[in-house]
Formats: C-alpha cells, sequence, structure tokens
C-alpha cells in the first residue's frame, strides 16, 4: 500500500513538473506571438528597415541570421561528429580521454561572451577576416561544437556493443562498421545535439557583436567578409536606441517573433529527419 502511495506521489510530481514547463513555453510564445503579430507583413518580411529603424522591415537581418547559423552548422557539425567517433570509437580509454570529455563539457558552460572576444581576437584580427559573415559563422561554430560533442557521444554510446561485433564478425573494417553501422543508428540522438546548437546559435548575440553584426547596412550581404545584420542583436538595437520607443519596441517583438519561428522551423525539419530514421532503424530491425 505505501509503494502505490508513493508510486503515485512520484508521478503526480512528474506530471506536475511537466504541466509547469509546458505553461511557461506557452506563455512564452502568446506573449511574443500576441505582439509580434501586430507588425508582421509582406512588407516588413522583404525591405530594410527605414527611418531610424522606426519603418519598413528586416530582411536583411533575416538574411543574416540565416548565413550565420547555416555557416556555424557547416563548421561545428563535421568536426563534432569526428571529435566524438574519435573519442568513442578510436581513441584508448584512460585519464586522457576522461579529462578531454571533462573539459568539453565544462566548455559547452562558458559564458558566450568569452567566445565573441576569443573571435574577435583570432578571426577578426589574428586571421584577418575582419567583421564578417566568416568571423561571426566560426565563432558561433566554436560555440556550438562542445553541445554537439556531447550529443553525438551519448549517442555513440547508446549504440549496442552486439551491432559492432556483428559487423567486424562479417568482414567489415572498423571504419566501414561506423560508417554503415553505427552512425546510421547514432543518427536521431546526433539530430537531437544538432537541434539544440541550431536553438543557441540563431539567438546568440554576444559572439556576433564583436565579429559579424552590424547596426546598419543598406541592401544583403555580398560575400563572407561582408558585415551583416542578424535578428538578435537588431532586437538588442531596437530596445537600446531610444529614438522612437514605441515604434521600435513592436518592431523587436516583430524580431522575436521570426527569429521563434525560424528556430522551430529548423528544428521541425531536423525532428522530421530524425523519426524518419528512427523509423528506418525499427524496420530494419
Amino acid at each position: 500500500m505505501r509503494g502505490n502511495v508513493v508510486q503515485n506521489f512520484g508521478f503526480f510530481m512528474l506530471f506536475l513538473c511537466i504541466t509547469i514547463t509546458l505553461i511557461f513555453l506557452g506563455s512564452i510564445v502568446y506573449f511574443i506571438s500576441i505582439r509580434g503579430f501586430k507588425v508582421i507583413s509582406w512588407e516588413f518580411l522583404t525591405q530594410g528597415p527605414k527611418a531610424g529603424m522606426t519603418e519598413g522591415g528586416v530582411a536583411p537581418a533575416i538574411i543574416g541570421t540565416f548565413y550565420l547559423t547555416l555557416g556555424a552548422i557547416l563548421f561545428a557539425l563535421p568536426l563534432g561528429i569526428a571529435c566524438a567517433i574519435y573519442l568513442c570509437e578510436y581513441s584508448p580509454q584512460g585519464f586522457t580521454v576522461n579529462l578531454i570529455r571533462i573539459s568539453i563539457n565544462n566548455l559547452a558552460g562558458v559564458p558566450s561572451v568569452v567566445f565573441g572576444l576569443f573571435g574577435l581576437a583570432v578571426f577578426v584580427k589574428f586571421f584577418g577576416f575582419g567583421v564578417s559573415i566568416l568571423s561571426g559563422s566560426l565563432t558561433l561554430g566554436i560555440l556550438a561544437i562542445p553541445l554537439i560533442i556531447s550529443s553525438t557521444q551519448e549517442a555513440l554510446l547508446a549504440v549496442p556493443q552486439s551491432l559492432r561485433e556483428a559487423s567486424l564478425s562479417l568482414g567489415a573494417t572498423r571504419w566501414e562498421t561506423i560508417k554503415n553501422v553505427v552512425l546510421p543508428t547514432a543518427l536521431p540522438g546526433i539530430l537531437t545535439g544538432v537541434i539544440l546548437s541550431v536553438g543557441r546559435v540563431a539567438g546568440e548575440t554576444a559572439p556576433i557583436l564583436f565579429t559579424a553584426a552590424t547596426f546598419y547596412i543598406r541592401g544583403y550581404p555580398k560575400s563572407i567578409f561582408s558585415e551583416v545584420m542578424a535578428l538578435p542583436y537588431h532586437i538588442y538595437a531596437l530596445m537600446t536606441e531610444g529614438v522612437c520607443p514605441d515604434k521600435q519596441t513592436a518592431i523587436a517583438y516583430g524580431c522575436c517573433l521570426i527569429l521563434l519561428f525560424m528556430v522551430l522551423a529548423i528544428s521541425a525539419v531536423a525532428i522530421f529527419i530524425r523519426q524518419k530514421q528512427k523509423g528506418l532503424y525499427g524496420q530494419q530491425h
């Protein structure tokens, strides 16, 4: 009887935690949507800012955010997956490997402004890329690498050892086993890390503040060495400039809604691929 009471209480607490989380999440989405939808229009999505950013649209900021996020993921994803494969599949287990894993986990908790200062010192000044899409993408990519490595490691470690042994017993090499058996099985978990990293990269302000973002530009970036407007920095500029607070605040909420939609759209695509891969894996087994 006592065991049933404890179990029911545990289920109740879990349900309560989930409910509270969903309430907070729904409140944020509702709050932003109600205020953001008021300014969303075709002009707002396709034109640049006008009249001191109190009129017009935010198209350059949307494009800039997309470029920075895409560049960061293209840079971080192969490096993160390769590092995780080495740590899980090739490196000898010992103190050194454990120290590297602890360092990677600690790196994931470093404040983003530190990455911004690193990008400023290394990519902007040392390599001479200047304040540009390339500098911002590389900085954001370094920011995302620890998260991708950690999630990929967990996904690889979750693959049953019996699958590796079966592949090797059939004559496959170690790399063929990793490429054809381990990685496809671990892909859903890897995509989970990609989803989380996209959400973090797209919403970061401090790293691009030093390496990529500019207050205002005419038109769109012409190359990877061009400065860009970005939605997170644009929101910051609108809320701190103070030329016309009411109009700028409304535009800022519109930018928040667009940024939220972009992250959700990219995450939805990744989740679809993950679920499809899970379905294929289930059919094969």
